[in-house]
Parts: structure tokens; C-alpha cells; sequence
């Protein structure tokens, strides 16, 4: 983790940021950067049910000396707080050994402003603890925490052969065992709140007190919010996760593949604050004093948000694909246990026409392995089996299509054909068959016809 000395100065506060925040510390923010009074981050703690404020400095050098925790002394007596207070200075580097004393005595003396002193050894032994990791210069989430891939109480198959049951002639014993495999792809609960006031000279014109949770997933480059279900599916199993083990889960699936954050928590926040900044942005119509109507855009500012937590965790997407002669079967879902979302479903969908959906009816065809709807799927004369109309071989008889498996099947109706009285030939055109007389007789005439006898 020797990158760590790497960082910017402002660079280390947000990494500092990051790690207070894994640690538990709640309202972890920065203090103006312009202007930060020797107060670089703030945070609170509760101990023994009182609130206390954490007043700390970070220093991005080689060595801290006394002077350096006199003046963060000094300016914890004076932040504004109604409760207890305490300081903390963090360094890349190490403290003096006067630093080191000072901070000492004040401890032993039971100040009531004491100061904690972590230097670099102690800021990457924490990191590690806490299951961040320092990539291209920056303390980038790692976690150790998935949803659960499957339902422990099912065979890992289950959902496909769940989803097979709909799909009539095909039994799930005769089903080929799926290919499967899982990829844990990151994804970060946010949870912020909002409170903004909007006044002109008429009074408060608008106001906003709202709590947000949402998810995101959280590869490299830019966080997409998740879809509602999606994240329904991760915030009401988040008090189920279980360890990311590749090696255990890989006995399971057949391939196993894990996903970076590619970010530090610090980053998620900002993105967040930014899209709840937009997401709040609304146009106000107020009439002034003056009875004269105005527009005026309410967007809450950077301090009107506080992100209360962020909470990474692993959600494996598992896709499924079941081989049948000619077809393969994809069947994706994002998994929680024995709770899903399913992103592909490669089996309730015709493979001749654009028919999809769990509400539609789909047959098997057991001569080419399709799966095909009520519009491409007839029956097979001979054997009087489904058989789709891909694969089907057709001719016409009592002038009305038949449809076969392959041209032995047509041959050997065509001699049975043959050998038909002219009553049975007239009943394989079953609608004229069963219609007038008239019509049954035309029939059969058309069939003396056809076959040279008239």
C-alpha cells in the first residue's frame, strides 16, 4: 500500500473519509476546503448514548509535531457543538515524539477535549481490517459480502427447471443438465437525506425533508441506478448476505467471476449527492408583493444532503443455458437465496417469431429441440406428436397441409394414404368433412379427380 504517500493532500481526506465511515463513525463530512480552520474531516460517534463530535486533521506529510495537535486542541474548544468533543490527527506519515507526549498528556490528565494520533502504520493496518484496498492511488471498496448465488434449500437447477414446467411435451427429467455460471457484480446501497428550504421576500416557497435509499450498481466508470426490483431484491436480503468464497462457489457453478468496485466510497457519495441534487431540482411559481408572478429554480445544495450510509455488497447474477438439439436456452437472473430477478428468459419465447412472456403458451418440438408458440406449432400426422413448423416437412392431401417430422414420416403417410377408402381420404380435411353434404361430396369428387378415377 506504499501508494499511499502518493495521494494529494485532498485526495487523503477522502480516503480518510472513506475508512471513518467503514468504521462506524456516523455524519462523516468534510469541513470547507477552503477554509477548514484545522478541521479537515468531522464525524460524530455515540458512546454510552451520548452523542460526541470527532474534530479531525489530516496531514499528508513525512512527520507531525506538537504544534500540529496544540492547534487542533485549540480549535476543538472552540466548534460549535452542544455535547462532548474530541480530536483526532491522522498522518501518511509519523508523529515527533513532543506530538506523541502532548496527546499523551492529555489523556492522563482526562482533558475534556482528548486527541487520538493514528500515523500511515496504523491507517493501512485499519484499511485492511475494514476491507479497503489502496488501487491506483486511491482506497477503492473491496467486500467480502454476497447476496446468497442460490437457494441452499434447492438444487442450484431449480429456477430452470421451474421455468421449464410451463412449457408443454417436455418433462423435467428429460432435461439436459444447464450450464452454469455466476458473475458477483458490486453494487452499493445509498441511503441520504435531503432538507433544503427555499424563502424569497414573500416567505418559504418550497421545502424539501426526504429520505432516499437506493442502489446502484457499482462497476468501473459511471453508477447506474438499479431497477425497483433489482433493488427491492438487495435491500431486503441485505441482512442475509453471506462470505464471497469463489473457491466454495465454484464446486456449485461451473464458472465463477468477481467484479471490482473500481471506486472509493467517497466517489459513490459524491455521484450520489449529485443525482439526488438533480432529482430534487424542481421549478417553484410564486406571486411576489408586488403581485407580479415569478418561476424560480429550487435545487438543494451539496450541504442539503447528507449520505447517512453506504453499503456494499456483492449481487450474483447467474445465467443458465440448457442445450436441446438445435437450441440453446439462456435463462439470467439476479439472485438472493430463494428471491430473484430475472433479467433473461431465453425459454418462454417462441424461436420463430418475436412471442415472449411467461403468459404465452409454448410447446416443445421433440423433432429439432424448439420451443415454439401456438402459431408455430402443429401436429404431426403420423405420430400425432407436436412438431414445429421450422423444422416440419408439409404436403398437401384432401386439400388440406400436413405436417411431418422428416420425409420418411411423409412417405410412410403417403402409403397409408394410398390405401385410404375415399370416405377416410375425405376425413383428413376434417372442416369440409364436417360441413354440409354438398360439400363432403364435392370433396370427394375432387378426390376421384385427382386421382384419375373420373
Amino acid at each position: 500500500m506504499a501508494v499511499l504517500d502518493d495521494l494529494s493532500g485532498f485526495e487523503f481526506e477522502d480516503v480518510m473519509e472513506d475508512v471513518f465511515r467503514n468504521l462506524g463513525y456516523e455524519n462523516v463530512r468534510q469541513a470547507d476546503r477552503t477554509a477548514d480552520e484545522g478541521r479537515d474531516v468531522i464525524m460524530e460517534e455515540v458512546v454510552d448514548g451520548r452523542r460526541r463530535a470527532i474534530i479531525v486533521e489530516c496531514k499528508h506529510t513525512g512527520t507531525v509535531g506538537r504544534p500540529v495537535v496544540q492547534k487542533l486542541h485549540s480549535a476543538i474548544a472552540t466548534f460549535d457543538f452542544d455535547g462532548p468533543k474530541r480530536g483526532m490527527v491522522v498522518t501518511t506519515g509519523r508523529f515527533t515524539n513532543p506530538a506523541q507526549e502532548y496527546a499523551d498528556r492529555l489523556q492522563q490528565n482526562d482533558d475534556p477535549h482528548p486527541i487520538e494520533l493514528l500515523d500511515g502504520d496504523d491507517i493501512r493496518e485499519i484499511a485492511d481490517e475494514i476491507g479497503l484496498d489502496l488501487y491506483n492511488g486511491r482506497i477503492e471498496i473491496l467486500c467480502d459480502e454476497t447476496l446468497r448465488p442460490y437457494d441452499p434449500a434447492a438444487d442450484v437447477d431449480a429456477p430452470v427447471t421451474e421455468a421449464f414446467r410451463d412449457i408443454e411435451n417436455i418433462e423435467g427429467a428429460d432435461l439436459p443438465e444447464p450450464h452454469s455460471a455466476v458473475t458477483f457484480r458490486p453494487v452499493v446501497a445509498v441511503t441520504a437525506d435531503t432538507n433544503a428550504v427555499f424563502e424569497t421576500s414573500v416567505g418559504v416557497i418550497h421545502r424539501i425533508n426526504d429520505r432516499s435509499r437506493f442502489v446502484a450498481h457499482a462497476e468501473r466508470g459511471q453508477p447506474q441506478v438499479a431497477d425497483e426490483d433489482v433493488a427491492t431484491l438487495v435491500t431486503e436480503n441485505l441482512h442475509a448476505t453471506v462470505d464471497l468464497d469463489t473457491e466454495q462457489f465454484g464446486e456449485v457453478f461451473d464458472d465463477v467471476e468477481e467484479r471490482r468496485f473500481g471506486q472509493t466510497q467517497t466517489e459513490y457519495k459524491e455521484w450520489a449527492v449529485e443525482r439526488l441534487q438533480q432529482h430534487h431540482m424542481t421549478t417553484v411559481t410564486y406571486t411576489g408583493d408586488n403581485n407580479v408572478t415569478y418561476n424560480k429554480t429550487c435545487e438543494p445544495t451539496r450541504s442539503d444532503i447528507s449520505v447517512q450510509s453506504i453499503e456494499p455488497v456483492y449481487l450474483p447474477e447467474v445465467r443458465q443455458t440448457t442445450e436441446l438439439q438445435e437450441y440453446t436456452y439462456p435463462y439470467e437472473y439476479y439472485a438472493a437465496g430463494p428471491s430473484r430477478v430475472t433479467g433473461e428468459d431465453g425459454i418462454h419465447r417462441c424461436v420463430h417469431c418475436d412471442t415472449s412472456g411467461v403468459d404465452e403458451t409454448y410447446t416443445y418440438c421433440p423433432n429439432c429441440g424448439a420451443i415454439a408458440c401456438t402459431s408455430h406449432t402443429k401436429t404431426e400426422r403420423l405420430e400425432g406428436e407436436p412438431v414445429c413448423t421450422g423444422c416440419a416437412v408439409t404436403e398437401r392431401f384432401a386439400l388440406k397441409t400436413k405436417y411431418f417430422y422428416d420425409e420418411e414420416n411423409l412417405e410412410a403417410f403417403r402409403e397409408e394414404y394410398t390405401e385410404m377408402p375415399l370416405h377416410e381420404k375425405a376425413m383428413e380435411n376434417k372442416w369440409l368433412a364436417g360441413g354440409s353434404v354438398a360439400a363432403t361430396l364435392l370433396l370427394i369428387v375432387g378426390l376421384l379427380v385427382i386421382g384419375g378415377i373420373i
